[in-house]
């Protein structure tokens, strides 16, 4: 902060100046280009936080840790917005290229008489002929450099596969927030029916326990992004983030759409379904209550007329004992009074 000739106090963000009567508040992040999504989400806390004065009641409100909280409001500078972002966690120092030439040139000679060997036969190859010791971490490192590979295009494949899954964002690196719309769970029910495979994508607001399901003749992806597209209808265009699992149907066309609707995109882990916990408690729910009660078919337009019918008694008449006992439209309306929606919303 610092002040002009005039005595005007004025905000320097890093790339955008501010007065006192231009300076963004809270309500009003959306103006301010230079920040992120999260870094808008934490200027939000310390707002609330320098209004009450009171970090258990900010972090209560927010649905955060304290040691969350104490963290940002330590790197907090207000005169400098972008405080707020995330730091790299790339390490400071990182190793260097430790193989001396002739190391380099051992190693290879090995490799291309044993191409078919890992870097630990090869270790154990290497001490034996040069008595002397090495790391397979060195042995890994020049193939690599070389790509000396028994079949280097299909190695070169996998790696770039492997490399691919390790940039999923998992569920669990995502801090939840208690807002309708924040974040919805996605997951999809196979079920056979006189020797007929029928899928049932389902999804529910995690929060507000809001609900939607559809059957659907194939796993294709375009099947995925219909239902996010009435799914998102349904919340009024207000979903954030999705999480779901690591099914076909939910790749190719339906990334697309992800990144089309600008939606956080978020993966359950590989076999864990408690990644998964409440569209999982719905899906059961749905087969107790609307499939074994007789409404199972394979022609999915009975089926999802069907569907719509029962799907309004769930949000809009069914107690829920995770709301206290309201429905999920009332623990809405009751808490978070910005959804207009209606029980024609779900008849599409």
């Amino acid at each position: 902060m610092g002040r002009s000739k005039n005595g005007t106090k004025y905000w320097y963000t890093g790339h955008h100046m501010y007065t006192t009567t231009t300076f963004p508040g809270a309500a009003s992040l959306a103006r301010i280009p230079s920040l992120s999504k999260e870094a808008k989400h934490r200027l939000s806390w310390m707002d609330h936080y320098h209004k009450s004065n009171n970090i258990a009641l900010t972090c209560r409100y927010f649905g955060i840790s304290r040691k969350t909280f104490h963290k940002w409001h330590k790197r907090y500078n207000p005169n400098y917005l972008e405080s707020l972002e995330e730091k790299s966690r790339r390490p400071n120092k990182t190793r260097d290229w430790e193989v001396s030439r002739m190391e380099e040139f051992r190693i290879l000679s090995l490799r291309r008489s044993h191409i078919r060997y890992g870097k630990e036969k090869l270790k154990v190859l290497y001490e034996e002929e040069y008595h002397t010791p090495i790391s397979s971490w060195k042995i890994q490192r020049v193939i690599e450099k070389h790509s000396l590979y028994y079949q280097p295009q299909k190695t070169e494949k996998l790696r770039k596969r492997r490399k691919k899954n390790q940039h999923k964002k998992r569920i669990t690196e995502l801090m939840k927030e208690t807002r309708t719309g924040f974040l919805i769970a996605i997951d999809t029910v196979v079920r056979y029916w006189n020797g007929t495979k029928r899928y049932i994508i389902t999804g529910i607001d995690v929060h507000s326990k809001i609900a939607f399901a559809r059957m659907y003749p194939t796993k294709h992806s375009k099947h995925a992004v219909d239902f996010l597209q009435r799914m998102s209808y349904l919340l009024e265009n207000k979903i954030e983030n999705i999480t779901r699992d690591n099914g076909s149907e939910f790749a190719g066309l339906f990334d697309i759409a992800v990144q089309e609707l600008n939606l956080g995109n978020y993966y359950s882990r590989v076999k864990t379904p408690t990644d998964n916990p409440v569209d999982e408690r719905f899906n059961r729910t749905l087969n107790e209550e609307f499939i074994q009660m007789g409404n199972m078919t394979s022609d999915c337009d009975r089926f999802n007329q069907k569907l719509t019918e029962w799907l309004i008694e769930y949000n809009f008449r069914r107690p829920h004992q995770s709301l206290g006992y309201m429905t999920p439209i009332k623990f809405h309306y009751q808490y978070h009074k910005v959804l207009p929606m209606y029980p024609s919303s779900t008849k599409n």
